[in-house]
């Protein structure tokens, strides 16, 4: 305990008041997360639709975002930081009040299409917000604390979910939607824009000169960020899976959905119990290294899936990749940022939440496939194979590149907090996906059936 408390002392000093806003941003609009957490249960149980439509219209939620990403992180660049966050939390909460009143299929499904559009254009901005704001050598923490309120958030929606739930559905939903307002109501009175007046490279040039454009296909030739953004999609899927394919696997054993939400709630203690303390641990490591390991964990946890049959040897695996999971989030959101121009880390953070929102899209399709044909065993042995490649691509592939640009960060000293005006900022790589305390998760009697559970982590 001495330990953690001086690790959460040493993780929350010296950082800017700004980014307080945001993590405080941040933790009010996780705290009101309620839709993905309870969209499967809502469709199956209250309008009784079937596990495919659910899982279908989660998976739907996942493709808004791979559109939503990149617009954000062009308006990002463009617009700025603050406007974009603004308009995207007031989009979601528009949608989730439209969830309380909309019933019928292709009315939900398209609500929740625009909502994976306006969530996942909100997360570019958040990114660059503490790019802009938090010097280089502190940028892995700040963004691991935003992380950890994230997690800290959903924790506290799963449970208060739960309690609220006998007054329906829809009252959850309006909830979202206040709790989102009042996340664009903070950034609007307590977050001033960030976005830098010029790149660092033109800083001796002329006040008004134009700042270089950076299209999205000029990103993607970027080589090193290119390669970080396919190994990144390769662990977002593998990290995917278990929202999906867990639930699934533990109903093939005859095991409770019950169980499920009590072995899936340990990805979420362990997040809010030991992230600070993770961080501690690894903050002065190679990124490169950490993104390995954090990949073998992947591998690690989800392949001895395979081998478990007891809600005790399901909880142990999830300890395993969800310890992968606190490790890559923070380090790959910093190395997107070390790797982006001053003047493109909207574009950058836009393209990075593509792969997020991509697996969010594709694994639960992938998943729920997998199962009915050659079986859960098959999925969690390819989660392991994958986790292995892209541990060894973040060893030999960015090793390098990371470690130089790392050194030119630390050399750099606090070259971040000078460029911003004011703060905001939010961690996922995504954005990742996200932990919850407790699961909502559609009743499945049988692998066979295609159904599921949803986790607002899907899509970053």
């Amino acid at each position: 305990m001495a330990t953690l408390r001086r690790a959460a002392k040493e993780s929350v000093s010296g950082l800017p008041d700004g980014f307080w806003w945001l993590w405080t941003s941040t933790l009010v609009n996780r705290t009101g997360a309620f839709v993905l957490t309870f969209l499967s249960l809502y469709l199956t149980q209250e309008l009784g639709y079937s596990a495919w439509y659910a899982g279908l219209v989660i998976a739907l939620h996942g493709l808004g975002g791979v559109a939503g990403s990149p617009l954000g992180g062009m308006l990002t660049d463009r617009w700025g930081r603050r406007p974009t966050m603004i308009a995207g939390h007031l989009g979601t909460a528009t949608g989730a009040a439209a969830l309380a009143v909309v019933t019928s299929a292709v009315g939900v499904a398209v609500v929740v299409l625009l909502m994976g559009v306006t969530m996942q254009s909100v997360r570019p901005a958040i990114g660059a917000t503490i790019a802009d704001l938090v010097p280089e050598h502190e940028r892995r923490r700040a963004y691991a604390l935003n992380y950890w309120a994230l997690n800290l958030g959903f924790a506290i929606a799963a449970l208060g979910g739960g309690a609220a739930i006998v007054f329906g559905y829809r009252t959850l939903f309006l909830v979202e939607a206040a709790a989102t307002v009042l996340c664009a109501v903070i950034v609007f009175l307590r977050l001033p824009e960030t976005r830098p007046a010029l790149p660092s490279a033109a800083k001796g040039a002329d006040a008004g000169a134009p700042l270089p454009k950076v299209s999205l296909v000029e990103v993607l030739r970027d080589g090193p960020f290119r390669t970080l953004v396919l190994l990144n999609l390769f662990v977002c899927l593998i990290f995917t899976a278990p929202w999906v394919g867990l639930p699934l696997t533990m109903a093939g054993e005859g095991l409770e959905p019950s169980a499920y939400g009590m072995v899936i709630a340990v990805n979420g203690v362990v997040i809010v119990g030991f992230q600070l303390l993770v961080n501690k641990i690894t903050e002065r490591r190679s990124p490169a290294a950490l993104l390995t390991v954090s990949s073998l964990l992947f591998a690690a946890g989800t392949g001895a899936t395979a081998l478990a049959g007891t809600p005790l040897v399901f909880a142990a695996t999830v300890v395993v990749w969800t310890l992968g999971e606190m490790v890559h989030v923070p380090t790959n959101a910093a190395a997107t940022a070390r790797l982006a121009p001053e003047h493109a880390r909207g574009r950058y953070q836009g393209v990075m939440g593509m792969s997020w929102a991509l697996s969010g899209f594709l694994a639960p399709i992938l998943a729920g496939w997998i199962v009915d044909g050659p079986g859960p065993d098959m999925l969690w042995m390819a989660c392991g194979v994958i986790g292995v490649i892209a541990a060894l691509g973040y060893a030999t592939l960015l090793r390098r590149v990371l470690a130089e640009a790392e050194g030119a960060g630390g050399a750099g000293g606090a070259e971040g907090a000078g460029v911003a005006e004011g703060a905001d900022g939010a961690a996922v790589a995504e954005g990742a996906p996200v932990a919850t305390v407790a699961v909502a998760v559609v009743p499945v009697p049988a692998p066979e059936t295609g159904g599921g559970g949803g986790s607002g982590k899907v899509g970053g």
